[in-house]
């Protein structure tokens, strides 16, 4: 393995203080995992346990220390989805994948996973793959997902997938539109914001079309990193309480026009974003 690529990440953020997690992100982000010798090298250059750093890693769910399928394949066990039927899906989904839950199929084509829960409850057992959600899914269904994503008919088309929609959002300190039509992602305008990575800021574009998790960013700011986010009129930052069930990255709440509220996920590319729609006037 090519250390040098780690060691200029590390380097990156020497002066950072707590920036282990952001160091983990970026090797993440370039290999698709974290490699033995990589964390060796992170431990050594930074003068951490490689005790220390394990723990890390293994503590947050979004860390891996395999590589990853091409597809990533999530069955909701949550209590709601559980009692549909869920463990037998997930049974499907091994027997048809040849491997258990947390693993990845010798070919590196699919990494099945267990997840508590995906914020659709209604429509479970729920079955995600590569962010496109699959609802209601049944032991008859688990062959017809894996086609689909084998074929990659699940990929989302913002202009023809029904299920993908537009929102308009505010700034929930100022109340300042966060739209940019000057940046179109998915034919729609999109959510600028300022974010804050480390000792690094930039400028960002996310997706406002719901179901659709397309981005753009200045400053290299890649998939798979966790940023802070700030309005970029009031320069407040938009922190909020709960975070993602995807992946334990904190939400970032923004205002929708019409009293809905958009609990975006802080970690780029990632389709944990719930709409609560609880202060809406029908």
């Amino acid at each position: 393995m090519e250390l040098d690529s780690v060691l200029e990440i590390v380097e990156k953020h020497a002066a950072d203080r707590g920036a282990m997690m952001t160091i983990l992100e970026e090797v993440q982000a370039k290999y698709g995992y974290l490699p033995v010798d990589a964390l060796k090298a992170v431990a050594e250059r930074t003068g951490r346990s490689l005790v220390d750093i394990y723990g890390i890693a293994t503590f947050y769910r979004f860390f891996r220390l395999q590589p990853r399928g091409k597809h990533l394949c999530s069955v909701c066990v949550g209590t709601a989805c559980h009692v549909r039927g869920a463990p037998v899906v997930k049974q499907e989904f091994e027997h048809r994948l040849g491997v258990k839950a947390g693993e990845t199929t010798p070919d590196r084509e699919f990494t099945l996973e267990t997840v508590n829960c995906l914020g659709a409850c209604a429509l479970g057992p729920i079955v995600v793959i590569d962010g496109s959600y699959f609802s209601n899914v049944s032991r008859t269904k688990v062959s017809h997902v894996i086609d689909q994503a084998r074929e990659g008919r699940h990929k989302v088309d913002p202009a023809k997938d029904e299920r993908v929609f537009p929102l308009e959002v505010r700034c929930p300190r100022c109340n300042h539109s966060l739209m940019d039509a000057s940046a179109p992602l998915g034919g729609h305008a999109s959510v600028a914001l300022t974010v804050l990575a480390g000792s690094r800021t930039g400028r960002l574009w996310l997706s406002a079309m719901y179901g659709f998790y397309a981005f753009q960013s200045t400053d290299g700011f890649a998939d798979g990193m966790v940023v802070r986010m700030f309005c970029p009129h009031c320069a407040g930052e938009l922190s909020g309480m709960s975070t993602c069930p995807e992946c334990a990255a904190p939400f970032v709440p923004l205002l929708v026009e019409g009293g809905a509220i958009l609990q975006m996920c802080s970690r780029l590319g990632c389709p944990g974003h719930l709409l609560d729609l609880s202060g809406v006037n029908y």
